[in-house]
């Protein structure tokens, strides 16, 4: 093996994982080490709500993210969205629209092709998802969550040719499920602006992730349990030590999946959103007692997909 981990050094890569696991000097443009992500916020109701319970639990909260799609949403209630988030300072972020798990993929269905599920089948998905993100964008939106690598390059191309916003974030989704430092470096070179790991790495696979991009990692303390179930409350502190910049984000264990979601549950959305940011609270007390020094960002943080209003 020594042969492979001489030649990965060679290339500025760590030779394994990183058991020592080193404290990182990286931060957000603003010094700060960490953010706070509530995920699934599935509408403006439930950004609403998101936005209501921070204020009852006092958790600062940095970025929404939504996974049923912006295809999903009228007009109006993303610009809806988009006036809550700019007025609170804080990022939307919003997954594109067409998705293998909601086309006509059967192989998305077999027990072994559910990895494809975010995936964009051939051209037409290509142009369906990126037109999604061209109408958000149009709305106010400054942050997409996408998953494929593919759509990535497209949208980094076309903001640098001006066709897209040049501000635009371009978050990427764990379901693209790049697993390690040399992967997750060409998804960073591809032009994400942040990469959400996926959740059962353990904390040397992140150290070693982290040791070679700069980008922001988007790590869930709580993973839903279509993600794993996973509730890592108590190693937030080391996430952030050794992974910043990090957004600290809380899925919810226990909780009915509810994509794509709409009306018909509607309240469930709001509930489990609530939950969330009562999540959020209890890994923010973990943080404060046992890394008080660790610096949380600002909300308003120029770097933050922060919508605008048409």
């Amino acid at each position: 093996m020594k042969k492979v981990r001489d030649f990965l050094q060679s290339c500025n890569y760590p030779r394994g994982d990183l058991f020592d696991l080193p404290s990182t000097e990286k931060r957000f443009p603003d010094g700060a080490a960490y953010r706070i992500e509530i995920p699934s916020t599935e509408g403006p109701k439930a950004l609403a709500a998101v936005l209501e319970a921070a204020d009852e639990y006092g958790v600062t909260v940095h970025r929404v993210s939504q996974g049923s799609g912006i295809w999903m949403l009228t007009d109006d209630e993303i610009r809806e969205m988009c006036r809550l988030g700019a007025e609170a300072g804080i990022e939307v972020s919003l997954f594109v629209g067409p998705r293998a798990a909601w086309g006509t993929s059967a192989q998305v269905r077999a027990s072994a092709g559910k990895n494809l599920g975010a995936r964009l089948r051939g051209m037409e998905d290509v142009v369906y998802a990126t037109e999604d993100i061209i109408r958000g964008c149009e709305l106010g939106l400054r942050s997409v969550l996408v998953a494929d690598e593919g759509q990535l390059w497209l949208v980094d191309e076309m903001k640098k040719a001006g066709d897209l916003p040049a501000d635009l974030v371009v978050k990427i989704s764990v379901q693209l499920g790049a697993a390690n430092p040399i992967s997750v470096k060409l998804i960073e070179d591809l032009g994400a602006g942040t990469y959400n790991v996926p959740t059962d790495l353990t904390l040397p696979q992140i150290a070693a992730i982290r040791s070679v991009v700069d980008l922001p990692l988007d790590v869930y303390v709580e993973a839903p349990d279509d993600f794993g179930g996973f509730l890592r409350h108590y190693e937030a502190p080391e996430l952030i030590r050794i992974a910043s910049p990090i957004y600290v984000k809380l899925g919810l264990r226990n909780a009915p999946n509810i994509y794509p979601s709409g009306l018909h549950i509607e309240d469930t959305a709001i509930k489990l959103s609530r939950e969330r940011v009562h999540r959020a609270a209890l890994v923010m007390n973990i943080i404060k007692r046992y890394a008080p020094d660790a610096l949380m960002g600002e909300v308003g943080a120029a770097d933050l997909g922060i919508p605008v209003i048409t």
